[in-house]
Order: structure tokens, then sequence, then C-alpha cells
């Protein structure tokens, strides 16, 4: 009686995987189908019948495979795929559609029916869905092929290849003096700034440029707001009567640095957060205010030259910052051995110069380990401070005075307000 129970489940299981292999099968033959909804019954090689077949004789494959034969199912699917060969090469010889995405959806479809019975359905539903979503998709994948650019495709590749193929083969390991070198975790931040450096690019290269100054300000602040602040600079100092929306967009794109410092510190120090939260607050709302009311008061059709128009992504530079941040960690372990907390603020000082991402990564590691939450705070929010008085400098130099003026007070405002309250905290 309980063998007959057990046969009873095993028939009543294999019914339903066998069921969710034909659906997965009619799923990719009504997207096929709907292609091809145009042409006359019998011109198409394989429709929504066809494809279900496909799928609940790939599951029948499997279950051959494990009962009778394991040759059964590779031999079932040669005979799939001879029979689709054929099919489709007097398609071509009809049509001159060189195109093998049919076929292929095909095959997948026969192995898709098998992974439902053999492995899991699970993972046979997700994968039907997306290869579907894929094939419904074809118009809008080509489009997009056309608008990619050769250094955007270069700077995806890069970014793969420093995430998926580098990132796993280093050793996840402290070394160092006091043990602040970790290969893997130092690697894995400069993948964290090279990734939202590329999704900032994209966010304004798809946004377009008819969005204007204060889009492109708002979202540019994701990828590098140096970088817009010296382009923008340039542009006042060939058009001066642009100053004010200039230093509005200058002013946007400041203040959206400050979210960023926010996501670092969730992802390497969350002990930080809520410490950071009301320091960053303060300096974003004292730079977004300025902004807004200098749009307001000066706004007009302006469409703006998109300042990010390089890779956003070079392997090179990705080095140089891994080493950056493997240097200001060094440093910053032994200025708080030799100085205790005032070598770290004159750390913080001194990088903010130059860039927020390596001392913000750099103390949100070391605050898990070698120094205080309170101070590693304070340090971020100091480089900050300095960063954005920094660009007053560079507007001053780069572009001219008129600019400078209307970013200096907002600039000035923010770093008194964001160390006050990161002090008094």
């Amino acid at each position: 009686m309980e063998e007959a129970t057990r046969e009873f489940l095993f028939t009543h299981e294999n019914f339903i995987e066998l069921g969710v292999a034909l659906l997965l099968g009619a799923l990719i033959g009504i997207e096929r189908g709907w292609v091809a909804r145009e042409r006359e019954w019998g011109e198409r090689v394989a429709g929504v019948r066809t494809h279900a077949l496909v799928g609940l004789l790939g599951g029948i494959a499997a279950l051959l495979a494990e009962s009778l034969t394991r040759w059964a199912f590779p031999l079932i699917f040669l005979a799939v795929a001879i029979i689709a060969l054929v099919a489709y090469r007097e398609r071509m010889d009809q049509s001159r559609d060189y195109s093998i995405t049919g076929l292929v959806g095909l095959l997948l479809t026969f192995c898709f029916g098998a992974l439902a019975v053999a492995v899991d359905t699970a993972l046979a539903t997700a994968c039907a869905v997306v290869t579907a979503l894929i094939l419904d998709n074809k118009r809008e994948i080509h489009g997009l092929l056309h608008k990619l650019q050769a250094n955007e495709l270069d700077a995806g590749l890069k970014l793969l290849l420093i995430s998926v193929v580098v990132l796993p083969l280093l050793p996840n390991e402290d070394m160092g003096p006091g043990g602040v070198l970790n290969p893997y975790e130092i690697w894995w931040l400069v993948v964290l700034i090279a990734s939202i450096s590329f999704v900032g690019y994209f966010a304004v290269r798809l946004g377009g440029t008819e969005k204007g100054i204060l889009f492109t300000g708002l979202f540019a602040g994701l990828s590098s707001s140096t970088a817009l602040t010296l382009q923008y600079a340039r542009q006042a100092q060939r058009d001066p009567s642009l100053s004010p929306m200039l230093a509005a967009g200058i002013l946007l794109a400041c203040g959206t640095m400050l979210p960023r410092i926010l996501l670092y510190a969730a992802l390497v120090g969350p002990t930080l957060l809520p410490q950071l939260v009301v320091p960053v607050a303060v300096m974003g709302v004292t730079l977004y205010l300025p902004a807004l009311w200098l749009w307001r008061r000066h706004r007009r059709a302006l469409k703006a030259d998109r300042p990010m128009t390089q890779n956003p992504l070079e392997l090179r530079l990705a080095l140089m910052l891994g080493a950056l941040l493997a240097a200001v960690m060094l440093l910053g372990e032994w200025l708080q051995a030799w100085l205790g907390s005032a070598g770290i603020f004159l750390l913080s000082a001194v990088s903010g110069i130059a860039d927020v991402h390596a001392i913000t990564l750099s103390l949100s590691r070391l605050a898990l380990t070698s120094i205080e939450a309170h101070t590693a705070m304070l340090g971020i929010v100091l480089a900050a401070s300095v960063n954005n008085l920094f660009k007053v400098v560079l507007t001053a130099t780069a572009g001219n005075a008129r600019l400078s003026r209307y970013i200096a007070l907002p600039m000035l405002t923010s770093a008194v307000a964001g160390l006050s309250s990161a002090w008094l905290i």
C-alpha cells in the first residue's frame, strides 16, 4: 500500500511538470505566432502548437532519459534539431531570411520542457519568460544597438571585466598594517564607484539635452559633479549671460553628490548611516534651495550640451582609484595611530580637494575596524565641504566672477551648516 501511494505521488508530480513544460512551450509559441500572425497557415515553421508540443516533448525526453536510457534525451534533441534545421533551410531559400532566432528559440523550448521535468519548474519558467521577452523586444533591442556608441560599449565591457572577471579572483582576507587592506573589498569598492558612474552617465545620456541645465546638473551629480562644474565654468566664460542658470546646475550637481555619500555608507559601513543622515540632509537643503531659486528667477528656454561626453569608465582610472583607496586606508591607519582624530581630519581635508569617493569609502571601512563612527562621520562631512568649496575656486579660475558669486554663498553656507550639525551630533 505504501509503495502504491509513493508511485501515485510520483506520477502526479510528473503530470504537473509535463503540464508546465507544455505551457512554457505555448508561451514562447504565442510570442512567435504573434510575430508571424500576418502569414498564411502553413507558411510558419513553428507557431503556438509546434512550440507547445516541442516543450512537452522535451519533458517526455527527460522522463525517458531517467526511466529508460540516458541516451533518450540527446537522441530526441538531435532529431528535433535536424527537423528544425531542414524546415528553416527551406524557409531561408524562399524568403532569403537568414535569421536563426526562431530556430534557437525552438531548441530552447525543448530544453525548457526538460528543465521543468528534470531540474526545477521555477527555473524553467523564469528562463522561458526571459526568452519570450527577448524575442518580443526585437525592435527595441536593435534600436539600442543603433543608439549605442563605441565608447559606451567599451565602458560596459570593461565594467564587466573588473566586476565578474577580476573581482572573484582576488583574495578576501585582511592584509597590511593593522589588517586594513583587503584586496577583495578594495576592488569591490572600485566596482561600486564605477557602477554608479556608469549608471549616472546613462541617466544623462538617455535623458537627452532637451531637458536643459537643470536636468543635466541633477543627474550628472551621480557621475562627477567636478566634471560638470568645470564644463559649466567654461560655458559661463563663453556666454556670461548664462551664469545664473549654470550656477543652478552646479549647485544641483553638488547636492546630488550628497545622497551618494549615504549610499556608500549604507553599503560599506552601515553603522555610519544614522549619524550621516542629518549633516548630509542639511548640506543638501542649503544647496538645493538656492539652485531652485536661481532656476525660477532666471528660467528661460535653453538646451544644454551634455557635460559627460567622454567614456564614463576607464580601466586605468579604476586601477588608479584602487591604489588611491589603498593609500588612503594606509595613511588613515598611520595618522590615526600618530595623531589620533586630528590625523583623520587632516586626511579628510586634503583628500576632499580632489575626490570625495575615496575618503568616504575608506572612512566607512575604517569605522568598522579601527576608528570611531563619529570621527569617520566628521571626516566625511569635512571632505564633502572642502570639495564643494574647491569648486568655488574652480569656477573662479575656469569660469567668471559672476558664476563664482552665485555659488560661493550657498557652498559656504552648506559647509558651515554641515560641519556644525555634524559636530553637534
